[in-house]
This record gives structure tokens, sequence and C-alpha cells, in this order.
């Protein structure tokens, strides 16, 4: 029966011509659509990416998961492939800006090579706003470019009337000899709300659920689910092994998740990593929580604090509460907006909200991207969690910049080489057992980050008595 369960998996990857093009409204679309037929779907985000990856696990009603082949080595990404689709169904991979798009011109970490090493066919997305028979050059194109990549179907994304999408179908599978295995009318609505950071995310949209079943309802109606599922090719699965530090007798240590509105970016397997290391994670809400709970230690990702900004502020009794646990030594991890929830305040509109006050910062929020890519960091001062002279790989993405800081660059933790980083080329600020940077990390990329924190944790605990 267990390798029955191994053989059964199968899948495909998701791609577009470039970012915009609809892929995240198909992926989210099929992953919904199959679920709603009692599937077993396991779905994955290509790249560093959350609010995708928040959008598709809704859909699927299951975690999904990063593959990230720039932060991860090959054996870890797949490892944690092999791993995540045993015992399930359908696998369903959405890509990450246009399909042949990588860090350099050779294409290096894209979609395409991550289809390549996974041995699964693309299911290519086409925005055909404006277009007809050009179309069909674009999609040959991409089946010539590089003939490793197999392209196995095509979706017409934003079609306008009945005749436009035959023309375009013809044309397709004329030139191209792929079928076309569905066509989604163009819409006046927008199936996710956009925001400044682009897709609105899950926790912070009301109507979360109701889209996705209105993109199972137009997945169903409008793509051919039974075709889609045809060309998708087996992925061989293998059931997880223990961690080695299954064997530790410790009592699990509490650590704090801030998870809310504000707080909300965190990878499904860093959240996995600091529990095979043994970690009992303890969500709390920042927004609402009168104080801090008894913890051994805590981690704040990212999210959107400017947007929770008000209610952050004026939840005075929980940041006091905060501010004293890390003075009295508490581990803390904080990434993004965990770092400026430390900071003193943000400025938004001309209005200074105060935040924790731990670090002497103050935020800005502007109109344009501030830091945006991959990052690789180098730690060159002591902090809690990273032996000197270590290579960290993370990523940056915000619109935040640091408006006031008292500090010298030189003090922080991490020098950057590649990135923006806090200032002058650096990040990382340390207080006691708290690191707080802007650079996000994914624990298959850093492994010794979980342990770290968790050990952090633990000789916490003991000094608890």
């Amino acid at each position: 029966m267990a390798a029955e369960q191994e053989c059964a998996a199968k899948g495909l990857v998701v791609a577009g011509l470039g970012g915009g093009s609809g892929k995240s409204v198909i992926a989210v679309g099929l992953a919904a659509a199959f679920a709603g037929q009692g599937r077993q779907v396991v779905p994955f985000k290509k790249g560093p990416d959350y609010i995708d990856a928040g959008w598709l696990a809704l859909a699927a009603g299951y975690p999904c998961y990063n593959l990230d082949p720039f932060l991860m080595s090959p054996e870890a990404l797949g490892q944690s492939f092999r791993t995540h689709v045993y015992g399930r169904e359908l696998v369903i991979i959405e890509g990450n800006r246009g399909l042949y798009d990588g860090v350099d011109a050779e294409g290096t970490f894209s979609t395409a090579e991550l289809a390549k090493s996974l041995g699964l066919p693309v299911l290519l997305v086409v925005d055909c706003t404006k277009t007809t028979r050009t179309m069909a050059a674009l999609v040959l194109g991409c089946q010539r470019f590089d003939p490793a990549v197999k392209i196995g179907g095509v979706i017409l994304n934003r079609v306008g009337t009945a005749r436009h999408e035959a023309l375009v179908r013809q044309a397709v599978e004329q030139y191209a000899g792929i079928p076309v295995l569905g066509a989604m009318p163009r819409s006046k609505d927008d199936a996710f709300p956009q925001r400044h950071l682009g897709i609105t995310p899950c926790p912070e949209h009301a109507g979360a659920e109701a889209a996705v079943q209105a993109l199972a309802g137009k997945a169903a109606r409008y793509l051919d689910l039974a075709g889609i599922e045809k060309m998708m090719a087996p992925c061989a699965g293998e059931p997880q092994a223990g961690p080695p530090e299954s064997g530790r007798a410790e009592k699990a240590v509490r650590v704090g998740i801030l998870k809310d509105a504000a707080f909300q970016f965190y990878y499904a397997e860093n959240l996995e990593a600091l529990v095979r290391n043994g970690a009992q994670l303890v969500e709390i809400n920042a927004l609402t929580a009168p104080e801090l709970p008894k913890l051994d230690g805590l981690y704040i990702g990212g999210g959107f604090p400017e947007t929770s900004a008000g209610a952050l502020s004026a939840n005075v009794s929980f940041r006091e509460s905060l501010k004293r646990a890390a003075e009295a030594g508490l581990p803390i991890y904080a990434e993004c907006g965990g770092l400026i929830y430390l900071g003193e305040s943000m400025v938004l509109g001309g209005e200074v909200f105060p935040l924790v006050g731990l670090f002497p910062v103050r935020f800005g929020l502007m109109k344009k991207p501030q830091a945006h890519g991959y990052t690789v960091l180098k730690v060159e001062g002591r902090n809690p969690y990273y032996p000197e002279g270590t290579e960290i790989k993370g990523h940056e993405f915000r619109y935040s910049r640091v408006e006031e800081w008292g500090g010298e660059p030189g003090r922080l933790a991490l020098r950057m080489e590649r990135g923006v980083g806090f200032v002058g080329g650096r990040d990382g600020l340390v207080f006691k057992n708290v690191l707080a940077l802007y650079t996000h990390i994914h624990a298959l990329g850093t492994p010794a980050w979980a342990p770290a924190l968790v050990d952090k944790a633990r000789e916490y605990h003991a000094t608890q008595g």
C-alpha cells in the first residue's frame, strides 16, 4: 500500500510569459477545483513568496511549500519535494516571473530549470489581451527555446469573445502543436484584490474563502480539468525521515509566533523546522493580546505592520510586555516587519506611530520599493544565532526605509554581499538575545537557524527556574 501511495502523485508546473500573466489565478483555481472534488492536492510556490503561497494553501486545504533553487541546495530542494508529495494525489507548482526568467541571461534558477529538474511538464498561461495569431508565435518560441522543457498544455487567459478564443486556440494548436486546455474570459473584477506589494494576503482579505471558491467554479467551467490531469507526470515521493534531534530527551520549549494581520509571512518549512527541533509553537495576536504570554523564545516574521500600525501602536500593554521580555533576555528572531515592530516608531502620512521601542529606529514608508530581491550576507559580528563567518542566503522586499537611527553601521552584525540591508550595506541589529534584520531566510536554505533558535530558547528556559 505504501508503494502505491508513493506512485500515486502526479503533477505539473503552472508558468506564464511574465508577471501578471494570470498564473496565480490558474494555479489557485486548479488547486481549489481539484480539492473540491475530494482530491488530495499539495501546492508548491517557486521562489521566495509568501502571499501566493497563502492563497494556494487556502485553495488546496493543505500547506503550501516553497521551492527556491537560489536559497536551497539541489539536494535540499529535491528532498523537500519528495517528502511533501508523498501520499498526496495531485501536485501543483506555481512558477514565478516568466517561464525562462532567472537571475542571469542563462536563466539560472528559472521556472523552466525547476520544471526540468523535477521532470514535470509545464502548463503555460498566456495573456491574450489584444492579440490573436501572434500568441502562437510566442508559444512556439517558448517551446523551441529549450526543447528539454516539456510544455504539455496552454491556458488562454483574458480572452474577449468566443471568436477571439477560437482564433487563438486554432493558431496555437496548428502552429505549436500543443493542446489548449482552457480559456479564461476577461473579467472586470480582479480575482485577487491588489495592493502596493501585489496581491492582498489571505489574512487581510475578508472574502478570501469566497474568492477561492469563485476561482474553483471558473476553473471547473472554463478549464479542461481532465485534460490537465492527463498531462501531469508522475512525482516520486518518499516518507520524511525522523530528524536527528528527535532523540532529545528535553521537554519542548515554548516559542511564540506573532501571527495576525500585521505579521503573516512564515514559511511552512520554517515552522516545521522549529517543531522538529523541539519547539512548541504558540500563536499570538499582537493586535489584541493584552501581553506577551510566558515563552522561551519568540519568532516575529514579516508582513504589513504599516496596514495595522494604528492597532499595533494602540496595544500599549503588549508592546511594553514584549520590550520587558527582550530586556530580560528572551531570545527573539525578527525579520523585516518584525524588525520594524521592534523599532521606536513608524511614520505614515505624517503621523507617528510608536512601536516597541527596543531599537532607536524611526521607519517610513515609500511609494517605490526600497529593496527587492535575493540577498547574501556574511556574519561579521557577535549575535545570538549565527557563528561569525557564516554565509546566509535570503531575500528582501520592502517599501519601508530607515528615517532616523543613531547607531553605527559597522556595529551591525551582518555585511551585505548582495542586497540592500538595513543601512550602509549591513544588516542585523543585536540586543542581548535579539537579532532583527530585513532579510528573510528559509529554513531549508539556512538549516542552522531553527536549531540555534530552539537551543537559545532552551538555555533561556533553564535560567527561569
